[in-house]
């Protein structure tokens, strides 16, 4: 007998309701059905008055499986599924937002919360159509399908020993306290134009930096410029991939009196926060386009949209750093 349990079929009821009428013994009707004697006496069981009937069975055994399935938490049409539609699409909000949203809304009732997996559940496994791409297109990244990761390699330059991740200390490692950033740059058009992107590791708060160049120069003045606009006591520290364009740390270290600590090549797991902002900020800034066409006002607007679920979530010991108007619709900018 197989240990692999299946449930009853509508034949095999059929044959217990005849054979229990023709006076057969329940063990006799288990052997003939390949069954254990407990099944048929639970299936029995289930019928509490009168003979047994396969009909009857058969029609509460639908009943039962119905109300085992567990119920979708977002239906088309619903005040919820509404409210993430509206948030996803109009005002750009991550699904990470918006369950925060709802977490806020409805702190003490989780039947009126959805989690931000739920939500990427629901869009990618929604039916093909109108309605799916314009989910998809208002997520971040706007893939087709979840889990395409992407694969471009570190660029490799000469670091001192004594700045490798390594030797970072452990407050810095362990996210203990505010003022340690992740820095990186992203790249427009035939990578002749750049943004600076840095990211707050315990905090999580974004800042975008205007470059006048690729260059090491126009990165050394982006990153300071906006650095410097930060209580030195929140600007402690800054780690960096090993790439070319931060071979003025030197420099930068004296301007701003910040330790700057290098990851290993290949390695960008050891910047997740900040690798992960990158890829959500090409929802704004796509790739293929000029970036030295957008402002820095505009770079503030995204890096604040970035950070914040909403403005009850801001991180109150940079909240006057940078502004931004939720009220206002925040679109790509133009290719």
């Amino acid at each position: 007998m197989s240990r692999h349990y299946n449930h009853m079929s509508e034949e095999e009821r059929a044959v217990v309701q005849i054979d229990i009428q023709d006076g057969k013994s329940m063990r006799s009707i288990a052997r003939r059905l390949g069954r254990s004697p407990s099944t048929l006496s639970r299936e029995l069981a289930r019928q509490d008055v009168g003979a047994y009937s396969a009909t009857e069975a058969g029609r509460d055994y639908r009943v039962r499986r119905l109300r085992s399935v567990r119920r979708r938490r977002l239906i088309e049409g619903s005040e919820r599924f509404q409210f993430v539609r509206d948030h996803l699409v109009l005002y750009r909000w991550s699904p990470q937002q918006i369950a925060a949203k709802l977490r806020a809304k409805h702190p003490d009732d989780s039947s009126q919360r959805v989690s931000h997996e739920t939500i990427y559940a629901n869009i990618y496994a929604h039916p093909r159509g109108g309605l799916k791409k314009e989910l998809v297109e208002a997520l971040r990244q706007s893939k087709p399908t979840r889990g395409l990761r992407r694969t471009t390699a570190a660029k490799r330059t000469r670091v001192p020993e004594q700045l490798r991740i390594v030797h970072r200390p452990e407050e810095v490692q362990k996210r203990l306290v505010p003022g340690h950033w992740e820095g990186d740059l992203i790249k427009g058009a035939f990578k002749r134009s750049c943004a600076g992107t840095l990211v707050e590791r315990k905090k999580r708060f974004v800042i975008l930096c205007k470059m006048d160049g690729c260059t090491a120069e126009a990165a050394l003045e982006g990153f300071s410029r906006q650095l410097k606009k930060l209580h030195e006591s929140i600007r402690t520290s800054l780690t960096y991939d090993p790439g070319t364009e931060l071979t003025c740390y030197p420099e930068l270290m004296d301007r701003l009196d910040i330790d700057v600590w290098f990851a290993d090549p290949h390695a960008p797991w050891q910047r997740g926060s900040n690798e992960n902002t990158n890829g959500l900020l090409r929802q704004f800034l796509p790739k293929g386009i000029d970036l030295s066409r957008p402002s820095q006002e505009y770079l503030n607007r995204v890096a604040m949209l970035i950070t914040c679920c909403a403005c009850f979530l801001r991180p109150p010991f940079l909240s006057g750093l940078l502004t931004h108007d939720h009220s206002r619709p925040l679109h790509r900018v133009d290719c």
